[in-house]
């Protein structure tokens, strides 16, 4: 659909406010309406390869291999049960990855020259799901993206840690990536019943205006049994509040993308 592909980020240096969650609904929502869609998976967890079914024993190559060298893309990346939607999964070897490479001059790069490898060129989106801190996992992601999601809990706490996320993007900027954008803000686990989660919206919104989704993510059951079953909300049920947000954030992601492609 477009003439160049769009890497993101999903990062918040905050675990527990949904940022795995979705990485998984965004990237099916986005193949289920015709983008080709990768999620490479950097969080040692692996909770977004459980999360997509995708069992440990199969994870023979995955993203710690395409961060040393020793695979491309186009032989880690596993299709998933959704149609246009493959994984690059993790295992726990991303917990050496830092100690590994930390004298390597090009360590925070090791992502970015993975994705011009062979295989990740066929994809429209590509989703980096970062672990909950910033290391050089985070770093790898922000340094080869195009974008940052920031996943946001509205919860009392939510603009201290974003405000600790935008000082990172700020920093990431300085050294690796002037180009890093703030794809945008999604807010998560909204309960209108919770006046305290109405108040986050509003402050959010005053705070970062266009920059935040007007989707906003429900808390939601269905969404939370989701993964236990390898499956992405969406194919768990369709139906539900939280599989028909993610549908919506993904329309808005695309369309956000099209007024930028015009007024670039």
């Amino acid at each position: 659909m477009f003439d160049k592909r769009r890497i993101i980020t999903i990062a918040n240096q905050k675990g527990g406010v949904g940022k795995t969650t979705t990485a998984i609904n965004l990237a099916t929502a986005l193949a289920a309406i015709g983008q080709s869609v990768l999620i490479v998976d950097l969080d040692p967890q692996g909770n977004a390869s459980t999360g997509l079914g995708i069992d440990r024993r199969d994870r023979k190559v995955s993203s710690y291999d395409i961060l040393v060298g020793e695979a491309s893309v186009g032989e880690a990346a596993v299709e998933t049960a959704v149609p246009n939607l493959s994984i690059v999964p993790s295992t726990m070897d991303l917990l050496g990855f830092e100690m590994e490479i930390s004298q390597a001059q090009d360590r925070a790069f090791r992502l970015k020259k993975a994705l011009v490898s062979n295989g990740a060129e066929k994809f429209n989106y590509i989703l980096l799901d970062c672990p909950p801190s910033f290391n050089l996992l985070t770093m790898n992601a922000m340094a080869a993206a195009d974008s940052v999601l920031v996943p946001l809990q509205c919860e009392f706490f939510a603009l201290e840690g974003l405000s600790q996320l935008l000082e990172t993007v700020d920093q990431v900027r300085r050294t690796v990536n002037p180009k890093l954008d703030i794809q945008g803000i999604v807010l998560t686990m909204f309960d209108a019943r919770n006046n305290l989660a109405q108040q986050v919206v509003n402050d959010v919104r005053t705070y970062l205006g266009e920059k935040v989704y007007q989707t906003l993510i429900p808390r939601n059951v269905r969404v939370s049994e989701a993964p236990s079953y390898g499956k992405p909300a969406i194919l768990y049920d369709l139906k539900c509040a939280g599989s028909q947000a993610y549908l919506q954030l993904a329309s808005e992601v695309i369309q956000r993308e099209r007024m930028r492609k015009v007024a670039a």
